[in-house]
């Protein structure tokens, strides 16, 4: 049986990016990561992908700058990599850009985001800070497929936790964190699994 090949984007500190290799370390996950790319030349994630004997690429930004459309003169050459590695599911893994079409069509629900909220409330940047100021008392994560909307794509998992009296955001983040990092690389392997099926704007998990 072919071993699912990932491509993992990222932006900062890899602390997801850490989870799901411990979970392919383990054994858990029945993936290998292809290729770590990142945006930013001196993310931590790449530190702790080289680490682990991972290739990392860093794609500069700046090389696509006055193009017509930088946007998605970018993820054109995003998708050359990913294509290069034989890439076959792209997980955001606190990936702090928006993808266009020119990779999302290429990948089309083959892309899982990891968000720090119950969507479809709270999308976007700060979600734990705009959960606080509405007062809810659940906040949770998602992961889910990319779509051209901000967080607005199929919901693959979720998991709640509870906001607690005298929560700031971090400590909230913090919470949510730990939960990020069993949600994400459970979908990942649900999805090496075959049992992930999109029908309009759910997914309906096999055998669950």
């Amino acid at each position: 049986m072919n071993i699912l090949r990932l491509g993992v984007l990222v932006s900062g500190r890899g602390s997801n990016l850490q989870a799901i290799i411990n979970e392919i370390e383990s054994g858990t996950v029945k993936a290998e990561i292809a290729v770590v790319i990142s945006n930013k030349h001196k993310a931590p994630a790449l530190e702790r992908a080289e680490r682990h004997g991972l290739t990392t690429v860093f794609l500069d930004p700046k090389s696509v700058a006055g193009m017509s459309d930088p946007r998605q003169a970018y993820d054109q050459k995003l998708l050359e990599t990913l294509q290069h590695h034989h890439v076959q599911l792209v997980v955001l893994a606190g990936y702090m850009k928006i993808v266009t079409s020119v990779l999302i069509d290429a990948y089309k629900s083959r892309i899982m985001n990891i968000h720090p909220s119950l969507l479809p409330s709270f999308p976007g940047l700060h979600a734990q800070q705009q959960a606080l100021d509405h007062g809810v008392k659940v906040a949770g994560c998602t992961v889910h497929f990319v779509t051209e909307g901000m967080d607005t794509g199929p919901i693959i998992l979720q998991r709640a936790v509870p906001v607690k009296e005298g929560d700031t955001a971090d400590t909230l983040s913090d919470r949510i964190l730990k939960e990020e990092h069993g949600l994400l690389p459970r979908a990942i392997q649900l999805f090496a699994e075959g049992r992930l099926k999109v029908e309009g704007r759910a997914v309906h998990v096999r055998d669950a």
